[in-house]
Formats: structure tokens, C-alpha cells, sequence
């Protein structure tokens, strides 16, 4: 088994700023876009439909933001 280098996190793919700036696309705060984001994840009468890595990044921020 290969040793884990101090560089391998579980956080090294993470675009930092992204959701912030859907958040702005949409003129919203994060807060806000993340609530947007939950209530409209597989709503079929919704207009928005986020993808999967949005859905994610919202309850990410959801869960850390408290």
C-alpha cells in the first residue's frame, strides 16, 4: 500500500469560488442560492433544474455554513 503524501486531501478537486459565483449569476446570496438550489433538485414543474454537482455544493454548503 502506497504512503499517503501530506498533499493528498479529499478537498483537492474543489473549484474554490464556484458556487459563490452561480450564487452571483443568479443575483443571489449563497444562502439563498443554496435554499433556490434544494427546493428546486428534481422539481419537475421547475424552470431551474440544477445539476448534480450544484445540488451538492449547496448541501455543502448547507451543512458547513452553520
Amino acid at each position: 500500500m502506497p504512503k499517503k503524501s501530506k498533499n493528498d486531501t479529499p478537498f483537492k478537486n474543489i473549484k474554490e469560488g464556484a458556487f459563490t459565483s452561480q450564487a452571483r449569476q443568479h443575483n443571489m446570496t449563497n444562502k439563498q442560492f443554496a435554499s433556490y438550489v434544494i427546493k428546486h433538485y428534481k422539481n419537475k414543474n421547475s424552470d431551474y433544474s440544477p445539476s448534480l454537482t450544484t445540488f451538492r455544493r449547496a448541501m455543502f454548503y448547507k451543512n458547513f455554513a452553520k
